[in-house]
């Protein structure tokens, strides 16, 4: 008899209902086939607290002889509101002959059960169902490809040295940084600081941003404008500074009010201008990629305003009550080749579920849609464990979603039906003139067909981008100069971070990062977090006080500032963390052991606990602005 073990009940019901149901059950499903359904509820077992395995005086008060607490063996408690499931599945366990993980497709829901198959001291067999999503097609197609478990022992590895690291760094830190900042407090016990892994260099990531926005002094500078004739047509083209040029900044920028007068007056003398260059080329601008989970986060946030939890919510949403949308905890922007031949059916499920929204328009997009189209977004080389975030084969009652849910829906079915409409064509004209060694650029575009565009409407790109119509110029023509213009620009500060943009920073940090070694390893770990993690790390900084989100922008608090004031770089960097996630790939793939990194954890932690003891921490009570 099989036993399937799903993470959460509605893929067990999922599940179930493919195999065929006889009969529900307290905590279990029976199957027609004499196999059983069960479920948890996500983690059924949490880490021990550090009081147990503390003496019993560093049990009652945090002590700095009893740091680092460094476990000789790990310690697994059952959730108080999970033991009747977990002892549901002892018992099941009992009964079968195989066991079916069928866990969610990443490191966690590896580890979820097989830690509770590991702590009732399972020894039967144990087969992997793997499905990135829960339309009926998806989960029939996984339970006819059942993998053994044994083959995704990494990813299970990965997640018990996230935790464990997590653990260590946490627990370790946040008690040691607290009873240093308690020293000098006579009354009370003081300010507790939360130090976390990730949670303190996204802090740290924010504060700096503010920062950059105070310190922020704007500068004038100065641009040059030219309008020309030739052809009976006008145009605009843009004043090229030479490099000998006195008063340009280091990014090129004339900032010199007084060279900018002389060479303003130099330029309103010109009359005529010779072409030096005309080019027209047409360029083929490929189709989006498809949406990992940060770029849907980050898109959410700017359509609607979505704060990265609401958006993650609704992805989960979607993807577990409907089963419209695949495994939305990717960070990958690609698709399986396989899964091309797919498209013809899913845009056809799409139009039924769609059809009757007709202020959308979505009928004659998804009509004129070309499945055999193979864009770019196919790629089977950059697909990582999970692909993008597409719409499913399930044929669904679009009524039954919240308007919220419908935006998400919306934008994740727009992005996949954009891969089947052609490349966007576009005709580029670039035009270099010069007059009395003064030289001017010109460049426009003209759309020949819009392809993609049609689905997706234009982008920022778009909208900074020439669009100006040029005449068709020979090299050597002359043409008339109309007018100069001077413009006077001012240096802007970077913008304060979305939720949406924070999120696409924590898995960018690589791009903050100067040396060459560290950007790379940043790159290959993918930033700092995970896209399962990243939005709750945001919504626990923002539990906790450290940051707050106003008019859409995340800001650091007070509280925020003066936690990261009173800590060490050691702690804030986002280098030495990308460093452990990368570290946990090699774990995944099996280039790396989890005692190897519990190693690294551990020296890193006894670091942390020197410096804590030897600092004497002022903080503020401050409160939220």
């Amino acid at each position: 008899m099989k036993l399937y073990i799903a993470e959460k009940p509605c893929v067990a019901k999922a599940i179930a209902s493919i195999i065929g149901v006889s009969k529900y059950d307290d905590g279990f499903t029976l199957c027609k086939d004499g196999s059983i359904v069960t479920w948890c509820y996500g983690h059924l077992l949490e880490q021990a607290t550090p009081e147990a395995y503390l003496p019993e005086e560093g049990k009652k008060f945090w002590r700095e002889e009893d740091l680092p607490i460094i476990p000789n063996k790990w310690i697994l408690n059952t959730k108080s509101d999970c033991k009747k499931q977990f002892n549901v599945i002892g018992k099941l366990l009992k009964k079968c002959t195989t066991v079916v993980n069928c866990g969610d497709i990443d490191r966690e829901g590896q580890l979820l059960v097989d830690e509770v198959l590991e702590q009732h001291k399972n020894t039967k067999k144990v087969l992997r169902y793997w499905s990135s999503a829960n339309d009926d097609a998806s989960v029939k197609e996984a339970l006819s490809n059942l993998k053994p478990n044994e083959n995704f022992k990494g990813m299970k590895e990965a997640a018990l040295a996230r935790s464990h690291a997590d653990w260590l760094i946490g627990m370790n830190a946040t008690r040691a940084f607290t009873l240093a900042a308690r020293k000098n407090i006579k009354v009370g016990k003081g300010p507790l600081l939360s130090v976390g892994r990730v949670q303190t260099p996204t802090l740290n990531l924010v504060a700096s941003r503010d920062l950059a926005i105070k310190n922020f002094k704007s500068i004038p500078f100065y641009c040059f404008d030219a309008k020309f004739k030739a052809n009976n047509v006008e145009f605009v083209a843009h004043y090229k500074f030479q490099e000998n040029q006195k008063g340009l900044d280091s990014e090129g920028r004339l900032i010199d009010a007084i060279e900018a007068k002389s060479l303003f007056n130099q330029l309103k003398t010109l009359k005529t201008a010779t072409v030096t260059k005309f080019e027209t080329k047409e360029k083929k601008i490929a189709q989006p990629k498809g949406y990992s989970l940060a770029d849907l986060q980050n898109e959410a946030n700017a359509k609607f305003g979505y704060s990265a939890q609401k958006t993650l919510d609704i992805c989960q949403a979607l993807y577990e009550t409907y089963k419209l949308t695949s495994y939305p905890r990717s960070d990958c922007q690609y698709l399986p080749e396989s899964q091309h031949h797919e498209a013809k059916e899913i845009i056809s499920i799409l139009n039924n579920n769609l059809a009757h929204i007709s202020k959308l328009g979505l009928s004659v997009l998804l009509d004129n849609t070309s499945p055999s189209i193979k864009s770019k977004t196919f790629d089977d080389s950059k697909v990582t464990a999970h692909h993008a975030i597409i719409p499913t084969r399930q044929k669904g009652d679009i009524t039954k979603l919240s308007s919220d849910e419908l935006n998400v829906y919306i934008l994740i079915v727009k992005r996949y039906i954009s891969q089947f409409y052609p490349e966007c064509r576009v005709s580029a004209t670039t035009i270099e003139l010069e007059s009395n060694t003064h030289k001017f650029v010109a460049s426009g575009s003209i759309i020949l067909d819009a392809g993609f565009k049609v689905v997706t409407g234009k982008d920022s790109a778009d909208k900074d981008s020439d669009s100006q119509t040029l005449p068709k110029l020979a090299k050597g023509q002359a043409v008339d100069v109309l007018n100069i213009a001077g413009v006077t620009k001012k240096t802007t500060p970077p913008s304060a971070y979305t939720e949406g943009s924070l999120i696409k920073a924590m898995e960018n940090i690589a791009s903050v990062v100067d040396d060459p070694k560290y950007k790379m390893a940043l790159k290959t770990a993918k930033g700092i977090g995970t896209s399962a993690t990243r939005a709750a790390i945001i919504a626990e900084l923002k539990r906790k006080n450290y940051i707050e989100v106003k008019k859409n922008k995340v800001h650091v608090t007070e509280l925020g500032f003066s936690l990261l004031n009173a800590l060490p770089e050691l702690v804030k960097n986002p280098v030495l963390t990308a460093m452990f996630e990368s570290m946990l790939e090699k774990i995944e793939s099996g280039n790396a052991s989890l005692k190897e990194f519990e190693a690294k954890q551990i020296q890193f932690v006894k670091e942390l606990i020197n410096k804590a003891n030897s600092m004497t921490i002022k903080i503020n009570h401050a409160q939220k602005r």
